[in-house]
């Protein structure tokens, strides 16, 4: 039986656009149709167009008046972003919310994306990194609020500055890790730029804690046949309300940072309960390796240059 969590309240969405990467199943669908019933229109970008069809009948059943399409989106294609981009420039609608919340996560063997990354870095930081510059005219028209989901593991760990994309040595949770810190960088470097470049939109960072999701089950596509034992015992915990969260709970953190009035540019926001795995969302302190703004310029000097996608200065 799973504890009880105070909602949090949400302001009225109506007349927003909102955009959620991971919208197609857990937690990311949470977040969706919780925007939804807050009056939101909903673009949720999907690489499985049938996953996302389900996902939009799902929001509807819970929202019966939403406004929600999908799009064609393959993160690990820098190709696929741009195409995405360019297709939401020509509709020409503002964006007001953007949450970042895809991910992949520990693949057993090193895999690339279509553009040779490794595939969480690739897909976890370098496609949203590619994704909110193709955005970037539409999310300053809507002064938007962007939300980027990192993880309890950008705790610790550092970024391979020398060897990014693991093509010398391979570590699937070091791997990800990193892809979690670039991302991490990104999302507080973007707030100062906007702030120092004047391109009027706001950021932050949200974590979900611990919680049963597709992440550690089993993916085929990343070489992952069977659920791993740590999904196994996130889901076991979860069903008894233990330590960690839900998919439903896990949510709030990041709809907490994106729509509350109370949410700040440039802090993280995660779950408050032991461990920070599970429990009500609150403001949390900067993980060490996010701290360094150094960093997070270097950071995204080398996303520029692996990405070949620029903003402006």
């Amino acid at each position: 039986m799973t504890a009880r969590i105070p909602p949090i309240q949400f302001p009225s969405l109506v007349g927003r656009r909102a955009v959620v990467t991971g919208g197609s199943d857990g937690i990311g669908l949470h977040i969706a149709t919780r925007l939804a019933r807050a009056g939101a229109e909903i673009v949720l970008p999907v690489r499985n167009p049938r996953k996302g069809d389900a996902a939009a009948a799902t929001i509807r059943d819970a929202a019966p008046d939403a406004q929600v399409r999908t799009s064609p989106l393959d993160l690990s294609s820098l190709d696929s972003v741009a195409e995405f981009g360019e297709a939401m420039r020509r509709d020409g609608s503002p964006v007001h919310l953007l949450i970042n919340n895809a991910g992949v996560m520990t693949p057993p063997d090193r895999q690339t994306t279509i553009d040779g990354f490794e595939v969480q870095y690739g897909t976890n930081h370098l496609g949203h990194f590619a994704l909110v510059a193709h955005l970037l005219p539409l999310l300053s028209a809507g002064q938007a609020r962007v939300t980027s989901q990192v993880s309890v593991a950008a705790a610790r760990g550092t970024i391979n500055w020398q060897d990014p994309n693991g093509e010398q040595s391979y570590d699937g949770m070091r791997a990800y890790r990193q892809s979690k810190i670039a991302f991490g960088l990104f999302g507080l470097e973007l707030d100062r730029r906007s702030r120092a470049l004047g391109w009027g939109i706001t950021s932050n960072l949200s974590h979900p804690g611990v919680a049963p999701t597709n992440l550690l089950a089993a993916r085929p596509e990343l070489g992952r046949a069977d659920d791993t034992v740590e999904v196994r015992v996130i889901r076991w915990a979860s069903q008894r309300g233990l330590i960690v969260g839900t998919a439903e709970s896990a949510a709030l953190p990041a709809l907490f940072a994106a729509v509350s009035p109370s949410a700040v540019p440039g802090r993280l926001y995660g779950p408050r309960g032991p461990g920070h795995m599970g429990g009500a969302p609150a403001e949390q302190a900067l993980y060490r390796p996010l701290r360094s703004t150094a960093d997070a310029a270097r950071s995204w000097d080398l996303s520029e240059q692996l990405s070949g996608v620029t903003y402006p200065r």
